[in-house]
């Protein structure tokens, strides 16, 4: 078992996680809003450090970055858990369920890495904050070997790890599912501000990219993607920002997303940022 990092002993042995923006108080035997971070007799212990649920070779331009190492590809890996609790989940197999997982070391997929002369390795597939130990150790010893570290991640931890893992993460495609605060919270589970908060905080040492999946009857609205443009522009207007297709998944069937929409949002992303990209358009 892997003690967690970020977390500190209250009252009748219960522990507060500091590790992202919920904070969770959690009892003897509990786990947090993740389900992979638990309570045990006092200690705070990651349940999922090590357990690969998937391991892949991507073209980078999945992830999706357009803009960092173009037309090479990175070494994916996910484990299990989430700290949001999106309906439309594109990955809930194993960000809201427990899938089968392999055992694994930082130091195993470093060596993958360098033996097949891998570029980059991707922390990916689920929410990587709620694998944060492993992401963190194996984040160091591949910048040790010259190899690129890449976060997917929605956005939502504290200033402090955040901070911590930094210096090791060269490239961010941070998910800004939408830009109101009461549909942040009523669907996802999370905090718009906080998510901005990552945003600029990352984008002052790393490279950072954009992803908002315009999901109908969530984040549909021209004039609320217009004023998340517009932020993003203020925080840095060379910021890729990729808008991509929806389709109905998990517990969300709302019909997919218009094709003629994702055109009308591109045209007002481009009014405020130099690069924007469509996805599953075709």
């Amino acid at each position: 078992m892997k003690e967690c990092m970020f977390y500190k002993e209250v009252d009748y042995g219960k522990v507060e996680c500091l590790l992202c923006p919920h904070n969770c108080i959690i009892s003897e035997g509990k786990t947090g809003v993740c389900r992979v971070r638990k309570n045990v007799g006092g200690r705070l212990i990651s349940l999922n450090y090590g357990k690969i649920s998937a391991l892949n070779l991507d073209p980078i331009e999945k992830k999706p970055l357009r803009r960092f190492m173009p037309f090479t590809q990175t070494l994916s890996i996910g484990s299990f858990g989430c700290n949001m609790k999106c309906p439309w989940c594109q990955n809930y197999n194993i960000s809201m369920e427990t899938p089968r997982t392999t055992d694994m070391t930082p130091q195993e997929i470093v060596d993958i890495a360098l033996t097949k002369k891998y570029p980059s390795i991707s922390y990916t597939y689920n929410e990587p904050t709620v694998y944060y130990e492993f992401a963190y150790d194996t984040a160091r010893l591949a910048k040790d070997k010259g190899i690129k570290n890449i976060m997917v991640t929605n956005g939502y931890i504290n200033e402090e790890p955040l901070e911590l893992i930094l210096p090791y993460i060269d490239a961010f495609n941070i998910d800004l599912k939408t830009y109101s605060l009461k549909n942040y919270k009523k669907y996802c589970g999370g905090g718009l501000n906080e998510v901005k908060n990552t945003i600029k905080k990352a984008a002052t040492s790393s490279h950072v990219e954009i992803t908002s999946l315009m999901v109908t009857g969530i984040n549909d609205d021209l004039d609320d993607l217009e004023e998340m443009c517009k932020w993003l522009a203020s925080v840095n207007a060379k910021i890729p920002m990729h808008l991509s297709r929806y389709f109905p998944m998990y517990k969300y069937h709302e019909p997919e997303t218009k094709a003629s929409l994702l055109y009308d949002a591109e045209k007002i992303a481009k009014k405020y940022l130099e690069y924007v990209y469509l996805g599953n358009i075709k």
